[in-house]
């Protein structure tokens, strides 16, 4: 794919999309933390039902510590994993005010440091919450990016190497949210809806689905 074909592609997606962002609800970088964290292997819809709730009650790292490992659990029971995501949110809420003062770290580094948090789960923050030019692979940015020919790689992180190096840099702050929205809605797993595709001339994908 050429440098153009790909300037092109996120041209687009801004002129449909001009202000993306992640359909997780949230109201500070550790509401933000906490949600990243629980969707793992869950729907953001889900996530959203349950924080509705969770944040009312414990809006902070000390608030969330206080309700211990079974009264969070409480509020997350309907979310898979949720007993191992539990553990890390309490563990991971004494490492912020112990050793952040409270507050979600501005430094991947120590964001990966957190109990439950990744590279993806960094990037996340990285970009949504602090605003750097981090790019998350998830599985809809690692099909996206394959299946149109955007950046092609084996994994998640030669994905996110190779997007990094080919997205124009105007592009790059929002391309994370733009390729996630296209791979939830449009570029979907079992039969993509190129028809309805405002990227399908520019897509290298050869065997589209038109109807």
């Amino acid at each position: 794919m050429t440098p153009q074909h790909r300037a092109e592609i996120f041209k687009r997606l801004k002129k449909a999309n001009p202000t993306p962002t992640t359909e997780l609800h949230y109201k500070t970088p550790f509401q933000l933390l906490i949600a990243v964290i629980l969707s793992a292997q869950a729907t953001d819809k889900g996530v959203n039902k349950a924080t509705a709730s969770l944040f009312k009650e414990a809006p902070t790292p000390k608030k969330m510590l206080a309700l211990g490992e079974d009264g969070l659990k409480e509020y997350i029971k309907t979310i898979g994993l949720f007993n191992t995501k539990g553990k890390n949110i309490i563990k991971t809420c004494e490492i912020l005010i112990k050793e952040h003062g409270g507050k979600v770290p501005e430094d991947r580094q120590a964001l990966e440091a957190l109990p439950g948090v990744g590279r993806k789960t960094a990037n996340v923050i990285l970009n949504t919450a602090f605003g750097h030019p981090t790019i998350a692979v998830d599985t809809h940015i690692f099909r996206v990016a394959n299946r149109t020919g955007l950046a092609p790689g084996k994994n998640v992180v030669e994905v996110e190497k190779k997007l990094l190096e080919v997205v124009p840099e105007r592009y790059k702050q929002d391309a994370h949210h733009w390729l996630i929205l296209h791979g939830r809605y449009t570029c979907i797993a079992r039969k993509p809806r190129c028809g309805a595709c405002v990227i399908e001339d520019l897509c290298e994908y050869t065997e589209k689905n038109v109807d």
